[in-house]
């Protein structure tokens, strides 16, 4: 990497990311699905080996309260695309999500929509329309028909972008090894890596773009399930976690009806995320080897929490947080995330701003010096006031609405975080749950008992945000 990259003065910084200038940014957008809080060494984990990730945290900005717009994916996807919260779009729930009319359910829970509105101008379409080149690789998972898919959505070019939430193992396919039998992606030679295949295809797109400027979106299918590790590093974390404590033995704690699991010792999980590293490593040489990453805006982060709880522990561990992918309490919701761009005054700095998905769209654009759309991306904030004063932190509420059943044990619900208050509502009982985040990370103590006030204050809060956004509710089963 440049060491020059982060060197630029600020006030250079505004006049190469003014409209007015003839090289504007280019914007790289990686999202990793199911991304653990703590499945970077940089985040925290002493288990998985992540020295491109963490050489890249040394050059920018890294949130500890960031938060994806849902706890699991299509939500959050559509949140990032649109700069609008998941309850105001109404997919609330990854597409096509659990049964509405299931059996044995106390709740009828809301039937959403399945396909990102056409009329919704994404990202890609605003950059687009700024004359970037706009490129997609991997998970979509906006739309159940083929004319909700990237390219209708303002992508140039889709590399593997369908309907799939996974690499499927159907049809002849083997998941994360060619063949894929993915209609956007062609099969590769057998037993080519799916990580490898579309950091390939992003790198012949950054070759192919010559000096025109370009937005190119990584969605990452891995560390999706299925949980399949990688041939280069698969015996490597295997002798790892024969050395960790009791041989790596899984160790849990009842979650509600599930359970979660407390130590990261999946030795094809630990070969997953190492080979993550590895291609986002290769990207960024890439970028630099073209002379393109001394103008380019980085973003690293995920769509929802790591998997740690369903009704067998997941694969990986999110500890201190509580629960994980599918569930409003901090493990399944707060996210890894990475801000760089050049000039950039505070680069290895951290922030405690809470932040979320729909903060994006607004960010980009104005680090890109493209004019804001209120109208469009009403819900988020842009971010370059505190990325560029990283000790700068602003009162902010931030709401969740997951009103549907998961697989990991969640039972439909919303949550609302006002500073350090966060406070859980589920909707079967009628339960409400507040903690305070500054002294309880961990989500131990519920303090609706003790400040009740507190938390009629904030479920009030929380459902007049969501009324405004059109939300709509669980309903007692007939």
């Amino acid at each position: 990497m440049n060491k020059n990259f982060f060197l630029i003065p600020a006030v250079l910084l505004a006049l190469a990311f003014s409209c007015t200038s003839p090289q504007k940014p280019n914007v790289v957008f990686i999202l990793v699905d199911d991304l653990g809080w703590k499945d970077l060494g940089c985040y925290g984990s002493e288990f998985y080996d992540t020295p491109e990730l963490d050489k890249l945290a040394e050059h920018s900005v890294r949130f500890t309260n960031a938060y994806s717009a849902s706890p699991v994916c299509s939500p959050t996807r559509a949140a990032i695309m649109t700069g609008k919260h998941p309850a105001r779009i109404n997919i609330t729930d990854w597409i096509p999500g659990s049964a509405v009319h299931a059996k044995n359910r106390k709740l009828r829970t809301p039937e959403d929509i399945h396909n990102l509105p056409l009329e919704e101008t994404t990202l890609a379409e605003t950059f687009k329309q700024e004359g970037y080149l706009t490129f997609f690789a991997g998970k979509w998972h906006l739309g159940e028909t083929e004319k909700y898919w990237p390219e209708f959505h303002g992508f140039d070019i889709n590399k593997g972008g369908i309907d799939w939430g996974q690499p499927r193992k159907i049809t002849g396919g083997r998941g994360y090894y060619s063949p894929y039998n993915n209609p956007r992606l062609e099969n590769g030679p057998d037993g080519e890596y799916l990580t490898d295949r579309l950091t390939d295809e992003s790198i012949a797109f950054i070759e192919s773009s010559g000096k025109d400027p370009f937005f190119l979106y990584l969605a990452y299918y891995t560390v999706h399930t299925p949980i399949m590790g990688c041939d280069k590093y698969d015996s490597l974390y295997l002798e790892k976690s024969l050395l960790l404590p009791d041989s790596g033995k899984i160790q849990t704690r009842q979650e509600h009806t599930g359970l979660t699991r407390l130590n990261q010792t999946s030795s094809k999980y630990a070969a997953m995320v190492r080979s993550l590293d590895t291609n986002v490593g290769r990207l960024l040489k890439k970028l630099e080897e073209s002379d393109q990453l001394d103008n380019t805006i980085i973003v690293v982060t995920s769509d929802n929490g790591g998997l740690t709880t369903l009704r067998r522990p997941g694969p990986t561990s999110v500890v201190p947080l509580r629960a994980g992918k599918g569930w409003c309490y901090e493990g399944g919701i707060r996210v890894p995330l990475l801000v760089s761009y050049p000039g950039m005054p505070h680069a290895g700095e951290t922030t405690d701003l809470p932040v979320i998905s729909m903060d994006f769209y607004p960010t980009l654009l104005e680090l890109a010096g493209i004019d804001q759309d209120r109208e469009q991306h009403i819900d988020g904030i842009s971010l370059v006031p505190y990325i560029e004063d990283p000790g700068k932190i602003e009162e902010r509420e931030l709401l969740w609405h997951f009103p549907h059943y998961h697989g990991s044990a969640w039972t439909p619900g919303s949550a609302i975080r006002e500073n350090n208050w966060k406070l859980i509502e589920f909707y079967e009982s009628g339960r409400l749950e507040l903690y305070d985040l500054g002294k309880d990370l961990e989500e131990k103590h519920d303090l609706s008992g003790k400040h009740p006030d507190i938390a009629n204050r904030l479920k009030a809060c929380l459902h007049e945000g969501l009324d405004e956004m059109g939300a709509q509710y669980p309903e007692a089963s007939d």
